[in-house]
């Protein structure tokens, strides 16, 4: 059995392949469970699950959620960005909905900002700059949840850059604007209002939104979830494409002691194609209703 519970699409979020070739290369690639979890946005849950049963396929209802996270112990007080997924939820749950589309409308005023920032330093440079077409071009490509990707993307068919990477380094991380600030608690109040389970996304990806910024010691991290978020959350990934064996081995054991439920997904944004690539075991999809095959916990 293959699992993947962590896929971004082009059709609501970052990523780069539509449902549409999502589904059929997880077919190609005998993927039996995944979800979807687009950032701040759950527009194609519905038709995600269409598609789940066409191609046979268990489906989890998916969604990642940006948190605004701080801890006395570390970093003076000062706030992080951390992610965390939420699973199996009422997609037609009236208060989630209503925080996900004002967070939709704070992505676009910030991604206009983020423009203009990047306007400032096209000008000491003595290159064109960005006007209100631009920002029409940009939005009309997005179909989800307005993010700089979108405006890497844009930059790179613009020539600005050659590639997305060159954007980020080049602008879109100096000229970066803050997200509509949301506390863990806020999160987990929404997501288990809307009846679903909320998991720490990718704890220690050193590349990515992550305890990392606060240490990189695996100890340490659990510390910080075991005394300021484990009465919010229900669980961990565990298995994430930039989580090492050590990791992997370390957050398995924490989750056991402290009964939290464990996730595993590839954080697929298709370049390259990462989906169904982590050996995830089967009993991950257990507290999802779905025992499809015989395996037992370690």
């Amino acid at each position: 059995m293959k699992i993947d519970l962590h896929i971004h699409s082009s059709s609501c979020s970052d990523g780069l392949l539509s449902l549409d070739e999502i589904f059929n290369e997880a077919g190609r690639r005998g993927i039996h469970i995944l979800s979807i979890t687009d950032h701040d946005s759950i527009d194609c849950q519905e038709s995600a699950m269409e598609m789940a049963r066409e191609f046979d396929m268990a489906y989890v209802t998916g969604l990642e959620l940006n948190v605004s996270f701080t801890h006395s112990g570390y970093l003076g007080g000062k706030a992080v960005s951390l992610d965390f997924l939420a699973y199996d939820f009422d997609i037609h749950n009236n208060p989630l909905g209503e925080k996900l589309r004002a967070l939709r409308d704070h992505r676009r005023r910030r991604a206009e900002k983020i423009l203009n920032n990047i306007n400032v330093e096209l000008s000491k440079a003595g290159r064109p700059t960005f006007d209100e077409g631009d920002m029409a071009a940009i939005e009309a490509s997005v179909d989800g949840a307005f993010g700089r990707p979108h405006i890497a993307n844009y930059m790179v068919r613009q020539g600005v850059v050659a590639n997305r990477q060159e954007a980020f380094d080049r602008y879109l991380v100096r000229c970066n604007e803050p997200k509509m600030p949301v506390s863990l608690e806020e999160a987990a109040e929404l997501v288990h209002g809307a009846g679903g389970k909320i998991v720490l996304a990718h704890a220690n990806d050193p590349n990515g939104t992550s305890l990392v910024k606060m240490t990189t010691s695996l100890e340490e991290q659990q510390h910080i979830i075991r005394s300021s978020m484990i009465q919010y959350i229900d669980g961990v990934e565990c298995w994430h494409s930039r989580h090492d064996p050590e990791t992997i081995e370390s957050y398995l054991a924490f989750a056991k002691k402290e009964g939290l439920l464990v996730t595993g997904g590839s954080d697929c944004h298709q370049q390259p194609i990462l989906m169904g690539s982590l050996d995830i075991p089967a009993y991950v999809a257990k507290p999802f209703g779905m025992e499809l095959e015989k395996e037992e916990e370690p």
